[in-house]
């Protein structure tokens, strides 16, 4: 059966962050074994009902319904969101912040709901939220998502603290960050939210702004990296429950982009400690 993490992996990085109830029902199974379940439905694709529950635990299986709920459960309480935070900062020394790269993605929702809207390129709804990753295209943060007929300006300075604020209280420091963007994210309020920060936005001009170039500092050069994000973009398809949402919650979306967000970093930080 395919794992995407380790069982020692699971209980290194992810368990310590699950809350154990003091009261209340305990669970049957291992904790390692129910993330493992989700997980596997985060790398396939596969709806909850079609999970090999008697395959992915090693006694007693639990129900799907009961897997699931574990997951809601978690997702509400923020627990994948704040497990990532967690592996960033012990690992903040192994990111490479020489420069990063940010971009919008518009994620196909099959199913409807929460943050849905119909998208005119795509021709049809999608889930729009931007991501942040380091030089090597690892990713670090993501906003909010919001209903994909929005483009990537949309409401740029919440959605960009919303990235910042999640850095910063990781334990990453913003102030000399070098971060290339699209033309897409040509605006001024970008830039002065970046400049505020400290962060040196590398913006791409956008011809639709005006036809002469304009007189703002762009490093053409260093912007050719820009390629790693979407390296980036192609790891996270690898996970079938991001490369389409099938998931109606906001919440569950966001859930599934942190697990994935683990499971990348993961093996890729495990490999450069190797070097």
């Amino acid at each position: 059966m395919y794992r995407v993490l380790s069982k020692d992996t699971i209980e290194l990085e992810i368990v310590p962050y699950i809350p154990i109830g003091k009261r209340g029902f305990k669970s049957k199974v291992p904790i390692c074994e129910i993330i493992n379940c989700i997980l596997y439905k985060l790398k396939t694709g596969l709806q909850w009902y079609l999970l090999p529950v008697l395959e992915l635990f090693s006694k007693e299986a639990l129900h799907y319904k009961t897997v699931f709920g574990y997951y809601r459960q978690w997702c509400k309480a923020g627990i994948w969101k704040a497990c990532w935070s967690g592996i960033l900062q012990k690992n903040k020394s192994k990111i490479d912040l020489s420069s990063g790269d940010v971009d919008g993605s518009h994620t196909p929702a099959l199913k409807g709901g929460e943050a849905v809207g119909y998208q005119g390129r795509k021709k049809r709804e999608t889930t729009n939220a931007i991501y942040l990753t380091d030089r090597n295209g690892l990713p670090l943060a993501m906003s909010i998502p919001v209903c994909g007929n929005h483009n990537d300006l949309f409401n740029i300075e919440k959605h960009f603290a919303e990235i910042t604020d999640f850095l910063q209280q990781s334990g990453i420091l913003l102030d000399g960050l070098f971060l290339n963007f699209d033309a897409g994210f040509d605006a001024e309020n970008l830039r002065s939210k970046a400049l505020e920060l400290g962060i040196i936005a590398n913006i791409a001009h956008n011809k639709r702004n005006s036809d002469a170039e304009n007189n703002h500092y762009f490093d053409h050069q260093l912007y050719k990296e820009r390629y790693a994000i979407e390296r980036t973009n192609a790891w996270l398809d690898s996970f079938r429950s991001i490369l389409n949402r099938f998931d109606t919650t906001v919440t569950s979306w966001i859930g599934f982009n942190y697990l994935a967000f683990i499971g990348i970093a993961v093996r890729k930080l495990k490999k450069r400690k190797s070097r």
